[in-house]
């Protein structure tokens, strides 16, 4: 029971960060310590058996980063050619 307990405190914090920080998946496992797998995992598997609110909130921000995603890779190759 402790362990299931952990694991949706793990959950929530991760859905919470994403949420009020409009991060992606990398940046919150870089804050948060863990896998990128791991976070993507809790939140696409496990937040929407806990909370369908916040799910909800958490899936609208990864559909914004990853509409942006081809623009932030264009930045990074004009960074890495400028140097």
């Amino acid at each position: 029971m402790i362990k299931k307990l952990e694991i949706y405190e793990r959950v929530l914090k991760e859905a919470d960060y994403v949420i009020v920080n409009n991060a992606t998946v990398r940046q919150t496992a870089k804050e948060l310590g863990m896998s990128k797998s791991c976070v993507y995992r809790d939140l696409s598997e496990l937040l929407p058996q806990y909370n369908l609110k916040m799910s909800a909130e958490v899936i609208s921000v990864f559909q914004v980063n990853k509409a942006l995603r081809h623009i932030r890779g264009g930045q990074a190759t004009k960074r890495k050619y400028a140097k």
